[in-house]
């Protein structure tokens, strides 16, 4: 199988976990609680963490939540970043409170000074920063030059404020240029990834609920990742967070970038099928979640070039009238009803 030749970048390290160079492709998400009710949060950082998140952004627009952050970081089981907007004054104090990292979008802290001085705090403390372009909030003398928010505008803006970075010899930090319009988007990371050794964070926002932000997020994502851009990602869901992480595994996991827990391939329905191959498909979903076993597991809903197709699976059903043969490798084992066929398939599962 064909390799993606990922962009060499410069290494950047959020706590313990690098991004960038030759690690992984990192996952990441943000909590949805106010992070003030730090148990709330802290609960979701560990639910979050359990699903393979590796690094989590909080929100920060208030004092409350800036108080909050020392036990937060402190209990945390993954590397904290604390998202600011606009305020260089609770930036400051959320440096203080042993954060991991930090978010900023020299959009709305437009002030060369107050950035330069965060910064130079940032490097005092090693903490690193994502400098974040967003279509949302593009300087006005973009918009003026470009007339819209358009890809050329929101590189430009990107390299811009990387340079001034760079300018007062700050270099731990990672890029991310982001829009809700995955052309847009692809472009303008393309434009970008081709003049600096950056690491870059890639994702869609704003990409919508859990079906159509999910599609929106493989595609654009799917077509950067294959491009061999992006060190780390965040698919952007009005969803549950967790639904973030399992997309954006199951995604990197259909480009042979990473492998986490169990990959299900099954047959599309048609009129061969003579069991109920969504109802058998959602049960062993269900029963497999949260296991961390890379395996991949084939259910495929009838005779016809079944086994065949499906020989690179670990394990799998290949399933008949009412019954279906349980393979391993390729290899039947055994005929189950189709009563017993997830039972029997899970309980392979388990001796693998």
């Amino acid at each position: 199988m064909e390799m993606i030749k990922r962009r060499k970048t410069r290494p950047v390290y959020i706590g313990n976990v690098k991004i960038g160079d030759d690690a992984p492709i990192v996952v990441q998400s943000m909590t949805d609680t106010k992070t003030y009710e730090i148990e709330n949060t802290l609960n979701q950082i560990n639910r979050l963490y359990q699903a393979g998140c590796e690094l989590i952004r909080v929100a920060v627009p208030t004092e409350k939540d800036v108080q909050a952050l020392p036990q937060i970081v402190k209990n945390s089981p993954i590397p904290v970043i604390a998202d600011i907007h606009f305020s260089p004054r609770i930036a400051f104090k959320a440096l203080e409170s042993g954060i991991h990292g930090i978010r900023l979008n020299p959009g709305n802290i437009n002030d060369k000074e107050q950035i330069r001085d965060i910064l130079l705090e940032c490097q005092k403390r090693n903490i690193a920063v994502r400098l974040g372009v967003n279509s949302g909030s593009l300087e006005e003398r973009l918009l003026e030059k470009y007339g819209y928010p358009s890809a050329e505008a929101l590189a430009q803006s990107a390299l811009y404020w990387s340079e001034f970075f760079e300018s007062i010899g700050f270099k731990n930090f990672k890029v991310s240029i982001k829009g809700s319009d995955v052309l847009q988007n692809i472009e303008a990371n393309k434009i970008f990834a081709q003049k600096t050794d950056i690491p870059l964070h890639i994702g869609i926002t704003e990409a919508g609920s859990l079906k159509q932000g999910s599609i929106k997020s493989a595609v654009g994502i799917g077509i950067l990742l294959y491009m061999g851009i992006g060190d780390t990602v965040r698919v952007s869901l009005t969803a549950d967070p967790e639904e973030e992480i399992d997309t954006a595994y199951k995604i990197l996991q259909s480009l042979g970038l990473r492998r986490k827990g169990v990959e299900i391939i099954s047959c599309p329905t048609c009129g061969r099928i003579e069991v109920n191959l969504p109802q058998v498909v959602k049960k062993v979903e269900d029963s497999l979640k949260g296991i961390d076993k890379p395996i991949k597991v084939a259910i495929m809903g009838c005779v016809v070039n079944a086994i065949g197709e499906a020989k690179e699976a670990d394990i799998g059903l290949a399933c008949g009238n009412k019954s279906a043969i349980l393979f391993k490798k390729g290899q039947p084992i055994k005929r189950v009803t189709e009563q017993e066929m997830v039972e029997e398939l899970l309980k392979e599962i388990n001796t693998l």
